[in-house]
């Protein structure tokens, strides 16, 4: 039985002219025939485009979790508005859809995607041939990267930060670019991060920095030189390891590699057993941003897994020249059942994906779930946020979830309570690739600022030195009131 609602086929769209265009079909009543197979497990049908012959669309849930779309229009785009507005139909009106039989060379495709998924399986489970020449020669050339990149973070350390200028950063952004030809481009977003601090919102060198900010803006460039060594010193100790390593296997037990710009494969991820699996996903939060300083934009998503109680992110990085070819990401809300997650090394929320999913109604024992996941105490999470601190490398603004009793206003500044009477201050500071959230606390209903569970992002005031959080998400016992879309 085909399960989807209108959240999924929005999710489901490419992008949202898609998914407009695709209701915009329906309304105007393009669609000549909708059939649905016997064992309802196929939706097809003829829609009619701007020449004389109707478009041919389906949308197979062979395999629910990983549905195949097809239409014979032009578009490059899967699934195309057509394929879009047949599910949108069919969400509408199953009724309107007619037990047909599957014609034949519809039906031959479908057998071909079953075989081909068949022998993915019978591909991912053989052991991997590496050519461990060719790797251990990038290896080496990782290597010379880590050097420039210490030499590069010595020069920034030696001139100073206050003497930082346009000439300067613009050099540093073109020795930049030797990183990425040496296999690191993770070392390269992180010396691109170093230059963005002085940036303008178009990535522009910035010399009217006002005073007020200028502080706050030096600090935050102090810590990530920090991060630079660090990352210099973790990386060339990793890489002269893996290359002492006959089978040149990379980090799991850290996110090194990761930060190096390793781009792990689901088959590795697997290999390596870092799965979990039936696992059950609740979006907490999802807000997608332009990364200046990669050149990307980044979609990322906070969830909770609901057995393990662990808060994970997805995300997709969609580069500027690449973007129109890559599906943009979307809010999801309901709940994704994942066959096999697979888990990225990493600290308090590891990056997951997967390949197949079926998404499921929230349900209130889901909420039920994320209250009792929640910590209490929020000495506790504190705790726990500072130990993770620590680490260079780490997540420097972590996500959690915090069961309140109360959200008030202090001096006029928004604060958190626990049950103990322990306060967080609330802020937006420092977090300017999501939108502001403090002052939509204001207009969500009394009843959810009184003892339910917030979803935040917490910063470290390298000033103050305090921890101060961002409100992402309310969940209560029946929904999760997003502040940040």
């Amino acid at each position: 039985m085909i399960s989807i609602d209108e959240s999924y086929v929005d999710a489901a769209a490419s992008n949202a002219d898609a998914a407009k265009n695709g209701r915009a079909l329906v309304l105007k009543k393009k669609f000549l025939k909708l059939h649905i197979s016997e064992d309802n497990s196929i939706l097809f049908g003829d829609c009619q485009g701007s020449g004389k012959s109707p478009y041919q669309c389906s949308c197979d849930f062979i395999r629910p979790g990983a549905p195949t779309y097809r239409c014979n229009c032009p578009s490059r785009q899967f699934p195309c508005k057509h394929s879009v507005g047949l599910m949108y139909a069919y969400v509408q009106n199953a009724n309107a859809f007619k037990v047909a039989e599957v014609p034949a060379d519809l039906q031959s495709k479908r057998e071909k995607v079953v075989a081909k998924a068949e022998k993915k399986k019978e591909v991912q489970a053989a052991p991997k041939q590496v050519n461990k020449a060719a790797l251990a020669k990038k290896i080496k050339m990782q290597l010379d990267g880590i050097t420039l990149l210490e030499q590069l973070t010595i020069d920034l350390v030696r001139i100073g930060i206050g003497n930082m200028n346009a000439k300067l950063a613009s050099t540093i952004e073109d020795r930049a670019k030797q990183l990425g030809d040496a296999y690191l481009p993770g070392a390269q977003s992180a010396l691109l991060a170093y230059t963005s601090y002085f940036s303008d919102s178009a990535g522009k060198f910035d010399d009217k920095i006002p005073a007020s900010v200028r502080e706050a803006m030096y600090s935050d460039a102090l810590d990530q030189l920090g991060r630079l060594q660090s990352l210099v010193k973790q990386g060339r100790v990793y890489l002269e390891k893996r290359l002492n390593d006959p089978e040149l296997k990379p980090e799991t037990e850290s996110p090194i590699a990761a930060w190096l710009g390793h781009a792990w494969q689901l088959s590795e991820l697997r290999e390596a057993g870092l799965t979990q699996e039936k696992a059950e996903l609740l979006q907490l939060a999802f807000n997608s941003h332009d990364d200046v300083a990669r050149r990307e934009y980044v979609d990322t998503g906070i969830w909770v897994e609901l057995s393990t109680g662990k808060v994970l992110t997805t995300k997709t990085y969609r580069p500027y020249k690449a973007a129109k070819y890559i599906k943009s990401e979307d809010s999801f809300f309901q709940i994704a059942q994942v066959p096999t997650l697979c888990i990225y090394p990493g600290d308090l929320n590891p990056r997951c994906r997967w390949d197949e999913m079926l998404p499921r109604a929230a349900e209130p024992d889901d909420f039920k779930k994320v209250r009792n996941i929640a910590s209490t105490d929020f000495v506790t999470v504190t705790r726990a946020v500072k130990n993770n601190l620590k680490g260079p490398l780490s997540d420097k603004q972590p996500v959690c979830l915090m069961r309140f009793k109360t959200i008030g206003l202090v001096d006029d500044c928004f604060v958190i309570e626990d049950k103990a009477g322990n306060r967080l201050t609330l802020t937006d500071r420092g977090m300017a690739e999501e939108p502001r959230s403090v002052d939509l606390l204001r207009l969500v209903p009394a009843t959810a600022i009184q003892d339910q569970v917030l979803v935040g992002r917490f910063r470290h005031d390298l000033d103050s030195c305090k921890l101060e959080v961002k409100p992402l998400s309310i969940v209560t016992d029946t929904e999760v009131i997003r502040l940040t879309l």
